[in-house]
């Protein structure tokens, strides 16, 4: 048993010195991959308190109840920016499909200048006008020629309205990344909504922004047919599509009905549990306004709303019971608590026969005010065949891909609107140095310059070192500190000395960690032995601080998704914090007995040169700044749209201010060196 024992301990004991050497330059001592995202969510939970408390207060009061509504349609104003310019729809029927009861058509229109959408027009047969409803789709790839879509619309055509059901962008026939064949370079709408959403971010708008522009020409074209009656148009949406309805609901009053479907939910709650969706449902700075994912459907309040929803759902079902309890009091107040209904089913995602069936039954009430449930019945013609059509047959083009020679697509109309912006950016670039500085820590999210810190130190260990008739030569001492500035995350740092006088002082930050040049002894020592004492971080999100491969799906094609998005959503890019930790360790320099004295150099690499390159411009103490490899400019995010990782660099609206070089030009008269 002793003997058995005894070999247990050795085991124990070697196998920790094994991990220990694994992972020798941890400074933190727990897991510090969960420390971002832990301190995203206390921000978000802190930001809808404020909001839950903000909307309890107002139960019960229709005045404070309009006041809540009028806050929240004023934020929705501050993050639904960036359309388009209206130009000309210039519709064009492209065929037309006889079907028992009712006709389709294929429409092309156009949103923006040579910007186009494809869509099918569902007429039923007799003498208008009509109801009408205009339906937006999901994630399918098939988008409107969806069984359940065309289900759905054949299903309202047959009960006397006319149906307008529109592709959204990057499905269907609307993909705009497409190789030299003509195929698009993604798979699936949501991995191209996200790279799209990457450049519209940094013009301040977002994909789900372009959607709804679709949707409101879409509407505009809707609202021309004579078989159509302007005062009695709803609107349904399934998944992606239900998202849509939200999104609309407060920006388009000629929407008298609402049906989102299998979408609704609890905005905190969704990220909390699961993270980000793809870019088309995420717009920055939701979170920094306080609106929940509701709040768009409260603006549209007293309007008749019909929520959809499977019990079984991926869509977290208990977010929904919360959105629609916030909207049952908001509906209440207002006096209208009978026009708002969920109909949930024990089913899962998507517009299944019960929900179809209670979505046009609920149309026939307020517009036909015919209260008899709608039954589907089988979706067969007089011939007994289904009257499902393959997609093909519901193209509007005659490949089924809507770009060709004349079509702007989105990465054609960024690249124009890059260029349209070059006088404001050029305005911009002559103000004064502090008004720069000013602007721009407000789109970094960056709100204090002077940053209080404290300093934490651990422990020291040796680097390298080789044994010469008994002694050791050439080992480098460092120190693992822990850097704490009030309500933020303690930033891991190890600090090397040299042995004589020091005379600069180089903050060394890595995309890869610390780790990483702890191990390039060579480089360490050669800064070193010239006086430079060294400070290798983990910035947030990095080294110590990385979040888990797992929780990012590869799809979104960014390594930083989780959290990059949480803090767009919060109005807190990641370079910002990231800019905000650098600024951080030169005021640890500065305060510092030994190293306040002496001149401080950056050195970057990869994803972090942009947070380095706005930390230089706004801290005079950093004199020189070297680069390594990374982006150049903005504009070639623009240009090659399939580059990943763009999340991780994104300032929201910075192309209305500055592109990179810019801002390297601003840099002087301080050296920047560039490295491949």
């Amino acid at each position: 048993m002793v003997k058995t024992t005894l070999i247990a301990a050795v085991f124990l004991f070697f196998n920790s010195v094994l991990c220990f050497s694994q992972r020798p330059f941890d400074v933190l001592d727990w897991k510090g991959e969960t420390s971002l995202n832990t301190y995203l969510v206390g921000k978000l939970k802190t930001a809808y308190e404020a909001r839950r408390m903000t909307l309890a207060a107002a139960k019960g009061s229709r005045s404070a109840t309009l006041d809540y509504q009028h806050k929240v349609r004023t934020n929705i104003a501050l993050v639904m920016k960036g359309f388009p310019t209206k130009t000309a729809l210039e519709p064009e029927v492209t065929g037309t499909l006889s079907r028992a009861g009712y006709h389709i058509e294929k429409v092309i229109y156009q949103s923006f200048k040579n910007h186009h959408v494809t869509a099918n027009l569902y007429v039923p047969a007799g003498k208008g006008p009509f109801p009408a409803v205009i339906m937006f789709c999901g994630h399918e790839d098939l988008a409107k020629a969806t069984p359940s879509y065309q289900q759905t619309a054949i299903l309202f055509a047959k009960n006397g309205f006319v149906v307008f059901v529109i592709d959204p962008l990057s499905q269907a026939e609307r993909h705009q990344l497409l190789d030299t064949a003509g195929r698009p370079e993604t798979k699936g709408g949501t991995t191209e909504h996200t790279l799209l959403n990457q450049a519209a971010n940094l013009f301040g708008n977002s994909v789900a922004v372009y959607e709804v522009f679709d949707n409101i020409r879409g509407l505009d074209y809707l609202s021309s047919r004579k078989e159509v009656d302007t005062a009695r148009i709803g609107c349904i949406g399934n998944s992606g599509g239900g998202m849509q309805v939200i999104y609309f609901a407060a920006m388009d009053d000629r929407v008298k009905l609402l049906a989102p479907c299998s979408y609704l939910a609890s905005r905190e709650r969704t990220l909390e549990m699961t993270g980000p969706a793809d870019g088309c449902a995420q717009i920055p700075e939701e979170g920094k306004y306080g609106l929940e994912m509701v709040d768009f459907l409260i603006a549209a309040a007293p309007k008749p709303i019909l929520v959809l929803a499977g019990k079984f759902d991926f869509i977290d079902y208990q977010g929904t019971l919360e959105s629609y309890r916030d909207l049952r009091q908001v509906y209440t107040d207002l006096g209208v608590s009978a026009d708002l209904e969920l109909f949930s089913y024990p089913d899962g995602h998507g517009l299944s026969k019960p929900k179809r069936e209670a979505a046009v039954s609920w149309f026939r009430k307020y517009f036909y005010k015919d209260v008899k449930p709608v039954k589907e019945g089988e979706q067969q013609d007089v011939t007994g065949s289904s009257q499902l059509l393959p997609a093909e047959r519901l193209w509007c083009t005659p490949e089924g891909m809507l770009q060709g020679k004349q079509e702007q697509s989105l990465v054609d109309y960024h690249l124009s609107l890059y260029q349209e912006l070059a006088s404001k950016r050029a305005v911009f670039s002559k103000q004064n140095h502090l008004f720069k500085s000013k602007e721009i820590r407000v789109l970094l999210g960056v709100s204090d310059l002077n940053i209080e810190v404290f300093s934490e130190v651990l422990d020291s260990g040796v680097i390298g070192g080789f044994k010469h008739q008994g002694l050791t030569r050439n080992e480098l001492k460092y120190h693992k500190v822990i850097l704490r500035t009030p309500n933020e995350i303690p930033l891991p740092f190890l600090l090397l000395k040299p042995k004589a006088e020091i005379k600069q002082v180089l903050i060394w930050v890595n995309e890869d960690g610390k780790a990483l040049l702890a191990k390039d002894t060579d480089s360490l020592k050669k800064y070193l032995d010239q006086g430079i004492a060294l400070i290798l971080p983990d910035l947030r999100g990095i080294g110590e601080t990385k979040d888990k491969v797992s929780l990012n799906d590869p799809k979104y094609q960014n390594r930083d998704y989780r959290n990059a998005m949480f803090a767009l959503h919060l109005g807190q890019p990641l370079v910002g914090q990231r800019v905000y930790d650098i600024l951080s360790l030169v005021q640890f320099v500065k305060s510092d007995q030994l190293l306040g004295n002496h001149k401080i150099l950056l050195r970057s690499n990869g994803l972090l040169n942009v947070a380095a390159m706005h930390a230089a411009f706004l801290e005079p103490a950093i004199v020189q700044l070297d680069l390594h490899q990374g982006l150049n400019s903005y504009l070639s995010r623009l240009e090659n749209p399939l580059q990943k990782d763009g999340y991780t660099e994104l300032i929201p609206g910075v192309l209305s201010y500055y592109d990179l070089p810019d801002l390297i030009k601003w840099l002087s008269p301080i050296p920047v060196n560039f490295f491949k």
